[in-house]
């Protein structure tokens, strides 16, 4: 047999091989279909603009700048002097000066900080997708709070804050895929996230809300009347009511966004600042009425699959879920991928998925 035969019969066989991978090779997740709506257009309140042109970077100090190794400070938390926290990729959680200068280590939780709120009596309260839900102290020590609810285990504690009565809002990302994997859960579209209350006085856990896509960032109302909870992968935000003649239910508080919504937070007055660290991807959402194809793409390579998209958006809601505030900025060299936003002294605290820096924004 001439070589160009045994080539072409080589050929042949890789091409059964990749096509059997891609068709049915066993993989971890079990698509549901959902058609999502159509994605709204950047105009009207969501026009696209540059407003976030002129963010600062914060150097944390971390060194060598690159995933795994101080990067991807996804929150930012202010302690009563005015010093800003972020944790980063390599489980250390960095503190800056009020100023913004002055990086040093803080604490290390060795897994992967996320979430930062303090509480009422200084402790740092962190979601830590590895760890679970930690409290670290004044000192740096760090101490285990919850690891599960309801007999499951956390796979990715997400976001968090904290109520005046010290109950601890937090989300399970996902109780079945980890952060290194987020993709799956988002391709999978199940429903495997979890809202939670920690009380500290009785150190137990309780599930307020589950079968979320993606829950992430969690935010109470200046009047602790209700918090809000984001579903990532629905693309909306929801209201859980904590008091009043409708405690205990929840409803949608803005639906539909133009993004994806990751972090939120309240001003402490009359304003919410949600994050979407990406704008929609028109791939992913023709995907997902299509469960067979999302297992496709799940065993492409990486870097074939759908990715961010390096864009600024931050969105200002009031109490009633109504845009009132429209940051973006679509430039290249923008400050990407801001997965939550902290308002203090008229500034602007970004977190980030996508930079090794803490963005700040003086607002008008």
């Amino acid at each position: 047999m001439s070589r160009k035969k045994l080539f072409l019969f080589f050929l042949a066989d890789l091409s059964v091989l990749i096509i059997a991978y891609l068709f049915i090779y066993p993989v971890p997740i079990s698509p549901a279909a959902w058609n999502p709506p159509p994605a709204p257009p950047l105009t009207g309140q969501y026009r696209q603009n540059s407003r976030l042109a002129g963010v600062e970077r914060l150097s944390l100090g971390t060194g060598d700048p690159r995933p795994g190794n101080g990067y991807a400070p996804e929150d930012v938390a202010i302690d009563a002097d005015g010093r800003l926290y972020a944790g980063v990729d390599d489980g250390r959680i960095m503190r800056l000066q009020a100023d913004g200068t002055r990086p040093e280590e803080f604490a290390n939780t060795h897994g992967r900080p996320l979430g930062l709120i303090f509480d009422g009596n200084g402790n740092l309260i962190v979601a830590d997708a590895i760890k679970g839900l930690l409290s670290i102290a004044r000192d740096g020590s760090v101490s285990v709070l919850t690891t599960e609810a309801d007999g499951l285990r956390f796979a990715c504690t997400n976001d968090l804050d904290v109520a005046r009565d010290g109950t601890v809002y937090f989300t399970d990302a996902s109780s079945k895929f980890p952060l290194t994997d987020f993709t799956a859960d988002i391709l999978e579209h199940q429903g495997n996230g979890r809202l939670l209350a920690y009380d500290p006085k009785t150190k137990t856990t309780r599930t307020l809300m589950k079968d979320l896509c993606f829950a992430n960032g969690v935010a109470i109302s200046p009047d602790q009347t209700f918090l809000l909870v984001v579903e990532t992968g629905d693309y909306r935000v929801h209201r859980v009511w904590l008091s009043g003649s409708k405690q205990g239910q929840s409803e949608i508080f803005i639906d539909n966004l133009p993004g994806f919504p990751d972090g939120i937070s309240s001003n402490g007055k009359d304003k919410f600042w949600l994050a979407l660290v990406t704008p929609r991807d028109p791939t992913l959402d023709k995907l997902l009425p299509h469960p067979f194809l999302r297992k496709v793409i799940y065993r492409l390579p990486k870097f074939i699959q759908p990715a961010p998209k390096r864009y600024s958006f931050v969105l200002g809601l009031d109490m009633n879920g109504k845009v009132v505030e429209n940051l973006q900025n679509p430039a290249s060299n923008c400050y990407a991928e801001i997965a939550n936003a902290v308002e203090h002294n008229g500034a602007l605290y970004f977190g980030s998925i996508g930079e090794s820096t803490v963005g700040r924004f003086h607002l008008p």
